[in-house]
């Protein structure tokens, strides 16, 4: 028995508004993400009018990507799609830990869930493995923690309230 494991329990995705941030770098993995996303939200009610595509370059704009969308408030989550793969370069980890840390910082900020698709693998073999279609697609994975993590936002907050909108940062003189 794996100890790795996601929740067994599916949320409802129906009536939420989702973003998937689509990086264009690594198409051929993220294409298979964006599909496992899209997957796992029919399978959770989500109607295609309510689930939106937008691409960005690569990994390292998904943060800022996913910050305007937090602001607009035109979103209930958002999951973030890409792959960042190992080369002979250390190029790989500084991509792979703005990305994260960046995600995060959105989510905490804006209070507005932010679903972790980004693979950060060591080869592409084990990207594809990951990308490929299934219940253990990464895509489909963040898709689903995005949404169950919107429900329990909503449960937390006093009825009616939105999320906050993230503070802009202030121009100087």
């Amino acid at each position: 028995m794996t100890i790795k494991q996601p929740p067994s329990v599916q949320a409802d995705a129906r009536g939420l508004r989702v973003l998937l941030l689509r990086s264009t770098f690594n198409a051929r993995v993220v294409d298979g993400l964006v599909a496992g996303a899209q997957e796992a939200l029919r399978a959770m009610g989500a109607r295609s009018a309510d689930v939106t595509v937008v691409d960005v370059p690569g990994a390292f704009e998904l943060p800022v990507a996913a910050s305007v969308a937090a602001r607009s408030r035109r979103f209930d989550a958002i999951v973030a799609l890409g792959a960042v793969i190992r080369g002979d370069t250390d190029h790989y980890e500084h991509i792979a830990r703005e990305a994260a840390a960046g995600l995060a910082a959105v989510a905490r900020e804006s209070e507005i869930p932010v679903g972790f698709g980004v693979l950060t693998v060591a080869s592409e073999a084990q990207a594809l493995a990951r990308a490929s279609a299934g219940p253990d697609n990464k895509g489909g994975e963040a898709a689903r923690a995005a949404v169950a993590t919107a429900r329990v936002l909503q449960s937390l907050r006093p009825r009616g309230r939105r999320p906050r909108a993230a503070a802009r940062p202030r121009k100087s003189a």
